[in-house]
């Protein structure tokens, strides 16, 4: 696999990333929440930061952004949706859209309902996607300014892709996602395997991340509102999908 990628902490529980591709040698930064965090990996890995991709305009995706890109020239590709609201942009990009980056393409999915216009990129080569704060191991992002109908379509998009998925999520949420997610689903075998993993993972001074797309489908109750267990938890049995998951995003927020 000709794709390196280096995973860094910042602000305590956001993840930053950086994409190298081996057999070209470019590098790209997946969001851009903290400058020097950013730089402090790159320099530590010995690479040149050539490009840029955000996934929406919140703060600790961005606040770097300006610094990075004077400094290393990159380009900088982002939502077209949110193109008044990101400073920098070059490239804008929409749901279906391909990105070329070095010898790898990446899928644009639209992923609104944290923000209006939340994208994330999916590498099929490898199976890596990026998703900065629609999806979270075991959870999913708050709806800030989207509604319930189109975060669930965007996640709904996200269950497409192949089991083997590898999911890069913006921030390290994993522990009180589980504890949710057991509080919504106790009976989950599975379930209770991977909070002993992350527990473990964690203890060890690990990342609980990349989480892996058939293990979230299978224990992160924000995939499975259309199973009749986490409905019939919300009392909500004989609803809709996206009735359930806005009922399951309420609970969540105030647990």
């Amino acid at each position: 696999m000709s794709l390196l990628i280096d995973i860094f902490l910042f602000n305590e529980d956001n993840f930053g990333f950086l994409l190298h591709d081996e057999k070209i040698g470019l590098t790209a930064a997946i969001d851009a929440g903290d400058d020097i965090a950013t730089k402090a990996a790159l320099k530590r890995r010995g690479w040149q930061l050539d490009e840029i991709f955000i996934t929406h305009h919140d703060w600790d995706h961005t606040d770097g952004l300006l610094a990075l890109k004077e400094e290393f020239g990159a380009k900088v590709t982002g939502p077209k949706a949110e193109k008044d609201k990101i400073q920098g942009l070059d490239i804008f990009v929409s749901g279906d859209d391909i990105i070329n980056f070095g010898s790898l393409n990446f899928q644009v999915i639209e992923t609104a309902g944290h923000t209006l216009g939340h994208i994330s990129y999916f590498e099929p080569k490898g199976k890596h996607l990026f998703c900065g704060d629609a999806l979270f191991s075991l959870g999913c992002g708050r709806m800030v300014e989207g509604n319930p109908k189109m975060m669930w379509e965007g996640l709904e998009r996200i269950k497409q892709l192949p089991k083997d998925t590898l999911i890069y999520c913006g921030h390290e949420y994993s522990k009180s996602n589980a504890i949710f997610a057991h509080h919504i689903d106790p009976e989950n075998e599975q379930l209770k395997m991977r909070q002993k993993q992350i527990n473990a993972q964690l203890a060890n001074g690990e990342f609980t991340i990349p989480a892996v797309l058939g293990e979230e489908k299978a224990c992160n109750p924000f995939l499975r509102c259309n199973n009749k267990i986490i409905a019939t938890k919300m009392g909500l049995s004989e609803n809709e999908p996206i009735e359930v998951f806005a009922a399951l995003r309420r609970a969540k927020d105030s647990f």
